[in-house]
């Protein structure tokens, strides 16, 4: 069997968290971000209830343009060192405990679930998982999502 890509340092990277993300979410961020995405419904476009992908944009670092990497996007601090460096997505899986308002103050922390390897078509992959846990300042859940990273 070959030596595998992935090195005890990133498999000692399973389990730790990045630091916790707390943003207050405003009934403008929502209408914009509803505008920009073409909802079609009410309650979005008056801002009040986000819609569920409103997440991802609402977490993403503010990052100077020189900083950000060739491809638009800001340097995911969560990868651990790997010798396989295009990163793409894996797939997404959302759990909501209940919707996104104004107002709201939400926690999220992401946590580098697992690492695994495995032999595609063109060569090796490396499948990294995460969770990410949102919270509201009462500590209630608002939405656990469980994602995929695959490294090729």
């Amino acid at each position: 069997m070959s030596e595998s890509l992935i090195t005890d340092a990133a498999r000692s990277a399973i389990g730790q968290s990045q630091p916790p993300i707390t943003v207050e979410v405003s009934r403008r961020e929502i209408q914009k971000y509803s505008l920009a995405t073409q909802q079609v419904q009410q309650k979005y476009l008056d801002g009040d209830e986000a819609p569920p992908m409103f997440l991802f944009g609402l977490l993403r670092p503010l990052t100077p343009i020189d900083e950000l990497g060739p491809d638009g996007i800001a340097r995911d601090a969560s990868l651990p060192d790997l010798p396989l460096k295009r990163v793409m997505a894996g797939g997404t899986e959302m759990i909501w405990s209940r919707p996104i308002r104004p107002g709201d103050v939400l926690t999220a922390t992401k946590t580098l679930s697992g690492i695994e390897e495995k032999q595609g078509k063109t060569g090796p992959l490396i499948f990294l998982h995460y969770t990410l846990n949102v919270v509201d300042v009462d500590g209630k859940p608002v939405v656990k999502e469980r994602s995929t990273r695959i490294c090729r």
